[in-house]
């Protein structure tokens, strides 16, 4: 084995691929640590511009991997393809010491599965949901992964059942999220009144998740508003792009609308907001980590949805409700997210005495995922690196 002093010293070639912007924030704060271990890593793959801050080397763009839904990848079908056969061929030809695949498991465990047929070792960041739906896939994954880090706890044991190794490491969310979030400190910061109701839109960071939302978020808003004219909503945006998609939206379905478009910062702006209506996905989990009141809702491609509805098979698909396994937050899909039931759900949530039991509940469960996730699954992949041939080699 070799000593602290070598491993430290050494310079191990890392291959990490994330699809979306949850992911390449995952993969940012594991590289930090692995950078800690082995400052002289060299790091590529696919990540933002966060993993691009520490180090990686990008070799083609991550916005042409986050493409969500069946419908939706078949029309970026020839370009997911080309981007993975020019991903596997210079990883074959470079060999890393390790592979880290960070979620999209529909393009990453493809790769995964053929560099371990080449002896390279692999790593899936995210569990795929294999537990709620196609659980057949089990066969698939251990087929490509040698090690799984889990987000959620009840994940571990799904894997512990079928003999995969995996960790549960919590969410680095849950550890860089202080306890209390400061509803008036969030709005200091992005200038908003101190007193006034306000309302926080999400409906999501991908294009055509807007095109979908928006003008479901939009008249739910301007139903509220009818209802409650001091109310002001507040719509953080991922990029210029989607905000400019946003606003054509607003002038589209409700240009009266009290509304406040604001750049980035979607953590300052749910803090700063009373409820929230939004998208599913990592922002629930973030949502729920700053105890907010909150509606999820979702609408899949049709095609995708006729697939899915047959296969899915847990009870709940927001995330603070699985990690619950109660239904603590209202979510409604495809025809149940109507502008009446997503209005009539937020009003709800808004029920001081529920917003006490909420917060009650969040704390639970984001003490439940403070694990030092950056911390564990950077030793995971230290633990891989010191298996492979170069450094058995130096034993």
């Amino acid at each position: 084995m070799m000593s602290e002093m070598e491993v430290t010293q050494s310079a191990p070639l890392i291959a990490v691929i994330a699809g979306e912007h949850s992911g390449d924030l995952l993969g940012a704060g594991m590289l930090a640590e692995l950078r800690v271990k082995y400052p002289n890593a060299e790091f590529i793959g696919v990540g933002g511009p966060l993993m691009q801050a520490q180090g990686l080397t990008s070799l083609v763009p991550m916005d042409d991997l986050a493409v969500m839904g069946i419908a939706e990848v078949l029309g970026r079908l020839w370009t997911l393809l080309k981007h993975r056969k020019l991903l596997v061929q210079t990883m074959l030809a470079r060999r890393p010491d390790v592979f880290i695949g960070i979620d999209a498991p529909d393009f990453n465990l493809p790769i995964a599965k053929q560099l371990k047929r080449h002896g390279i070792a692999t790593v899936h960041y995210v569990s795929p949901s294999v537990w709620a739906w196609r659980q057949g896939r089990i066969k698939g994954i251990k087929a490509a992964v040698d090690h799984v880090l889990c987000l959620l706890p009840f994940e571990k044991q799904f894997y512990d059942q079928h003999q995969l190794a995996a960790t549960f490491v919590g969410h680095p969310l849950a550890d860089s999220i202080a306890l209390h979030s400061d509803k008036q400190q969030a709005r200091a910061d992005l200038d908003l009144p101190e007193q006034t109701r306000i309302i926080g839109l999400l409906p999501g960071s991908r294009k055509g998740e807007i095109a979908r939302l928006g003008p479901l978020f939009l008249q739910t808003a301007q139903q509220l508003q009818e209802q409650h004219p001091n109310w002001l909503f507040i719509a953080p945006m991922i990029s210029s792009a989607r905000a400019e998609q946003f606003s054509q939206l607003i002038a589209r379905y409700s240009p009266q609308l009290r509304i406040q478009l604001i750049d980035g910062q979607a953590r300052t702006a749910m803090a700063a907001a009373d409820g929230l209506l939004l998208t599913s996905g990592t922002v629930t989990l973030e949502a729920m980590l700053i105890k907010r009141p909150m509606v999820v809702a979702y609408r899949f491609n049709w095609l995708s949805y006729q697939l899915i509805k047959r296969l899915f098979k847990a009870k709940y698909f927001s995330l603070p409700n699985l990690l619950a396994d109660q239904a603590l937050v209202p979510e409604f899909a495809q025809q149940q997210a109507t502008v009446d039931n997503l209005a009539q759900a937020l009003e709800r949530q808004l029920d001081p005495a529920n917003q006490a039991m909420l917060a009650q509940e969040f704390t639970q469960l984001h003490q439940q995922l403070q694990q030092r996730a950056n911390q564990i699954s950077a030793a995971v992949v230290a633990d891989l690196i010191a298996q492979s041939p170069k450094y058995l080699s130096n034993k």
